[in-house]
């Protein structure tokens, strides 16, 4: 049985495969400034739709901080992508994950493109 630290790292990880199992039927998440999908089966898609997408990009983890309590787990990351076409951006992000009796129940996620400076 996974903790919920090492659930929510997946997650931020982008190993989402590993994180399905413990979706609540109705989690929701929220991308700040973009969406709010709720339910099982639209985040699963929404994560599907996302590896599609980075199936065609490399990554470099720059920067990964995780805090945790009992029923939150909060985790910073800051990464390089380069897509097929050497095409390069740094993104930070946070995402802030609330869980259930073992469920992932909410997941809150800010995201930003940086510049290089932002890496230190």
């Amino acid at each position: 049985m996974a903790t919920i630290q090492e659930v929510a790292e997946a997650f931020s990880q982008h190993r989402f495969s590993v994180v399905y199992p413990f979706l609540h039927p109705d989690v929701t998440w929220t991308l700040v400034g973009a969406a709010k999908l709720e339910g099982h089966q639209q985040v699963v898609q929404a994560c599907e739709n996302a590896l599609a997408e980075l199936s065609r990009t490399t990554k470099q983890v720059l920067r990964f901080k995780t805090i945790a309590n009992a029923d939150a787990v909060a985790v910073h990351a800051v990464t390089r992508y380069v897509d097929t076409r050497w095409n390069s951006s740094i993104v930070s992000s946070c995402d802030l994950y609330d869980f259930t009796q073992g469920h992932l129940t909410s997941i809150t996620s800010y995201t930003a493109e940086v510049g290089p400076d932002s890496i230190t």
